[in-house]
């Protein structure tokens, strides 16, 4: 049994090497020297390690300013998403209204559709209100997502029926049960849903490509990939950019980690 849960954690640790080393090379590459990891094969760890890349990256590309556009744009996209996403969960689980069941079945149907398909029209339709190369118009697709609306709902139907009418016949307003009773309740599910937006936000790449066409508006996946346009060759400089860009959101997740899987787990109680 002792041999058995060995290998097991054995095979754990090689699977997750396996899986972390691209990241830890990507670390190591970022603090070698110009051209050093362009050898074959490459070195594994930097033989002077330098920070000159990060240097470059602040002080002369301007990666301060994209870092901010992306925090700024994650954080007003989880903010919106929750703001109108849960109410509107939370009303497809517990209020009634008519065909409350066959516009969720429509939503949910609407899921199998990829993304992509609404980017033309969207784009179009913001041009003509003039929402082109701003902060609003990159803010717009993550205002509500079908898949947020889903994780409340599940997650809202394990709220006790009961709890809400007995507030009810105390003479709460719906308004005072959802902000006193129902959000409590919710926080788990809020985490989560906070997670996958800004996450999602912040590594987004195509809309804020197509729709932020001022180089001063680029957030940090679209000036990495403007970037490299003009530092092919410069394997390190790359590689600190990629560490910039995923570090934030990696310790993010690591900290939530626990809320989120709370949160996943938990919507699969009821419904």
């Amino acid at each position: 049994m002792k041999l058995r849960s060995l290998l097991l954690n054995l095979g754990v640790a090689v699977i997750g090497l396996i899986v972390l080393f691209p990241l830890l090379w990507m670390l190591s590459v970022s603090f070698m020297s110009t051209g050093e990891a362009a050898v074959f094969p490459p070195p594994l760890l930097p033989s002077a390690p330098t920070l000159e890349h990060y240097r470059d990256l602040f002080v002369n590309q301007g990666m301060g300013r994209y870092m901010w556009n992306s925090f700024a744009l994650a954080t007003l996209a989880t903010g919106l998403a929750l703001l109108f996403t849960v109410p509107a969960g939370y009303a497809f689980a517990k209020l009634a209204f008519k065909g409350r069941e066959r516009l969720f079945q429509l939503l949910i149907g609407a899921l199998v559709i990829p993304a992509q398909i609404g980017t033309l029209p969207l784009f179009l339709m913001l041009k003509s209100v003039g929402l082109v190369n701003t902060y609003a118009g990159a803010l717009v697709p993550w205002l509500a997502s079908i898949f947020g609306l889903f994780l409340v709902r599940q997650y809202a139907l394990s709220i006790p029926d009961e709890m809400l009418e007995a507030a009810r016949v105390d003479g709460a307003s719906e308004g005072q049960i959802f902000r006193r009773i129902v959000l409590p309740t919710l926080s788990p599910i809020l985490v989560t849903l906070g997670l996958f937006v800004f996450l999602g936000s912040w590594n987004d790449f195509l809309w804020p490509l197509i729709i932020l066409t001022d180089q001063s508006n680029y957030t940090l996946p679209v000036a990495l990939a403007a970037l490299s346009r003009e530092h092919v060759q410069d394997v390190e400089l790359m590689m600190a950019g990629a560490v910039i860009t995923v570090a934030p959101v990696l310790i993010l997740f690591l900290a939530l980690q626990r809320f989120y899987i709370r949160g996943m787990l938990a919507g699969s109680v009821k419904g």
